[in-house]
């Protein structure tokens, strides 16, 4: 037996029937992944919330964060190489912003939405009806955790499909927009232009687990707060902030 099949007896129940609510999820699951599923067990777990395992007493299941981790490893795997192969004149700096761009969690949550990933989630009521199904955090663990699915299920190439279908196909236009604004940059060269110093960037709250943190950033100029943005990364939260800072400085200056 190879490697993936010992992590499938290892992690997965074998004998449990699927429930009804599992069967409607696997129904709703399998048109979005062009691909046909061998062990329905796997994807199963990787659409479970843990709030779904907190009221359905199943000890032959775990939630859905196994997987992600496996999933989002693979995630970076397909597009270091996908990016590595489509643009031979980009350097290492360029590939690894643009991969960064690619496997944020804000970029997978649209990608999970515009799926109708968070229709299929099995959680609780409390979590469902507290806007759980459209929380960015979630919907991109979902995603990645149906890569890991893949992964296991199919190996690299279902992983690899269903990653270049559904998220890199269509990167051109998301890296352009991205790449080619840098408000942090824009600031900076406002600022030193008038001499009002370098732009300090603070961390003033960060909230979440270790690997699901969303940090919320306050740029100041000479001391005085300008800006405050959220992101999933500390630079995407700079960004934003950067971005904010700029909106009121040129709304001052209109004044």
């Amino acid at each position: 037996m190879n490697f993936l099949g010992r992590i499938k007896n290892w992690f997965f129940p074998q004998n449990a029937p699927l429930t009804k609510q599992e069967r409607r999820a696997l129904a709703r699951l399998r048109p979005l992944l062009n691909y046909s599923i061998q062990d329905p067990k796997i994807f199963v777990q990787a659409m479970k919330h843990r709030s779904h395992l907190n009221i359905s007493d199943e000890p032959h299941y775990q939630s859905y964060e196994r997987l992600e981790f496996l999933g989002d490893a693979v995630l970076s795997l397909v597009a270091g190489e996908y990016l590595f192969r489509n643009n031979i004149h980009e350097d290492e700096g360029y590939l690894t912003k643009a991969k960064s761009v690619l496997v944020n969690k804000k970029t997978l949550a649209q990608r999970a939405e515009s799926m109708g990933l968070g229709d299929i989630i099995m959680m609780s009521d409390g979590e469902d009806k507290s806007g759980g199904r459209l929380r960015p955090s979630i919907l991109s663990d979902v995603f990645e955790s149906i890569v890991g699915a893949l992964y296991i299920d199919g190996g690299y190439s279902a992983a690899e499909n269903f990653i270049v279908k559904n998220l890199l196909c269509s990167s051109d236009k998301l890296l352009r927009e991205e790449l080619n604004t840098n408000f942090k940059g824009d600031l900076l060269e406002f600022t030193q232009s008038r001499d009002l110093g370098v732009p300090q960037y603070i961390v003033i709250d960060a909230v979440g687990p270790e690997h699901q943190k969303e940090f919320t950033i306050e740029v100041r100029i000479k001391d005085n707060p300008y800006g405050q943005g959220r992101g999933t990364t500390k630079k995407e939260a700079e960004q934003k902030a950067a971005s904010e800072a700029l909106s009121k400085i040129v709304l001052e200056l209109k004044n």
